[in-house]
């Protein structure tokens, strides 16, 4: 089971925020011994990250931000300050002990405490040391700091986000999540992993550096490709897909759906569903790729035609066709629908002082069973450490 995969692995978390901490929390929901190290007086920033905060189920002053509940879990935290000769000590203690270190601070904080790759390679030369760093640990801007929302926009990401030029609201727009940070964390993951099966090998660890903006790079996918293959910067498009058509949001009688036609033999399920079967076979629209070229034509067509049934109407016609479609749900409705409780992607974690924590269960542990462990306490495990 992959949830005891990586049993005996010991990870020290030296990481704050959420790229370094959506790593190690997947590393210890995959059963890597996870010790996160916090600061005895603010321990990691987004504790302070609220409303809304969960109270303690004993009635104390405790309590947990849902930000730090939802990248924590599965970890023990021991309060250190490594700004003192004792605290460093430490936690090269620790580091020594360890397989995994994981920080996310910047370039040669850590050398001034010893606490750096080659400092601690001395001592353990099987550690496999992570870095994540906004822009990596070289180049004209390693010394500089940065946040998701910068790498959205300095990647690219914004750019081609949000509604047209003209229309209404049109300017660059974020993701409603910290994309480039999660997907840090993922490739992260991903990179410690293959550390660890490579040390197999060779006996040794080795530093892993992965930087927020090479990630924002990354993430740009087609739209990346589509830019150098066509020399041409991609413009925002609101909801509609640059390479497929009709490939966005549209609004019902009583709502919107999202209508997801991928290939051509879908089109002209969609267009006889649509009482149109003619216009499959219109050579405007017979092709994606003609669809892509006469895509404000096809816009208008059928912004006229979906608010004439309502999306039951719609989306049961589609269903008995094959013609792909999805709603656009609340998180209310998202955690009530029965695909998302028969997959149990909301679970519980119980703490001693905390009480219950209301979780979502990691993706890659599908089909997978077992108690989730809760965030920590600042300081929780520090006298045990």
């Amino acid at each position: 089971m992959l949830q005891r995969a990586l049993e005996g692995v010991r990870v020290l978390d030296l990481s704050r925020i959420l790229a370094g901490p959506w790593c190690t929390q997947n590393l210890a929901d995959l059963g890597a011994a996870v010790t996160k190290v916090e600061h005895p007086e603010r321990g990691d920033d987004t504790r302070g990250w609220g409303p809304p905060y969960l109270q303690a189920a004993d009635g104390s002053d405790a309590r947990l931000s849902a930000y730090f509940i939802s990248c924590n879990r599965g970890k023990r935290s021991v309060a250190i300050d490594y700004g003192t000769p004792e605290g460093a000590a430490q936690v090269r203690e620790l580091a020594r002990q360890a397989d995994v270190l994981v920080e996310n601070y910047k370039v040669g904080t850590l050398r001034r405490y010893g606490l750096d790759y080659d400092s601690l390679k001395a001592i353990n030369p099987r550690l496999v040391y992570l870095s994540i760093t906004g822009f990596g640990q070289d180049g004209p801007m390693a010394d500089k700091p940065g946040y998701d929302y910068v790498f959205q926009g300095m990647g690219g990401l914004m750019s081609y986000t949000g509604q047209p030029d003209g229309s209404p609201g049109a300017a660059p727009l974020r993701t409603g999540v910290a994309v480039v940070d999660l997907s840090t964390g993922m490739y992260a993951t991903s990179a410690v992993l293959a550390a660890l099966y490579q040390r197999q090998a060779t006996g040794v660890g080795q530093h892993l550096d992965i930087a927020l903006l090479d990630v924002a790079v990354a993430l740009n996918a087609n739209q990346g490709a589509n830019y150098l293959v066509s020399g041409e910067n991609p413009q925002r498009t609101g909801n509609a897909h640059p390479n497929c058509a009709p490939y966005e949001v549209f609004r019902c009688a009583d709502g919107y759906l999202i209508l997801a036609i991928g290939n051509d033999g879908q089109f002209a399920r969609f267009c006889t569903v649509a009482g149109l079967p003619g216009l499959a076979r219109d050579a405007r629209y017979a092709t994606n790729s003609a669809r892509i070229e006469h895509l404000p034509q096809l816009r208008a067509l059928l912004t006229e035609i979906f608010p004439t049934r309502t999306r039951a109407a719609w989306t049961g016609a589609f269903d008995a066709a094959g013609v792909p479609w999805g709603p656009i749900h609340t998180m209310e409705e998202v955690f009530a629908h029965p695909q998302v409780r028969h997959r149990g992607l909301q679970q519980v974690a119980r703490h001693p002082v905390m009480g219950d924590l209301p979780m979502v269960r990691n993706p890659m542990l599908a089909g997978q069973t077992g108690p989730l462990q809760p965030p920590p306490l600042l300081g929780e495990h520090t006298a045990a450490a």
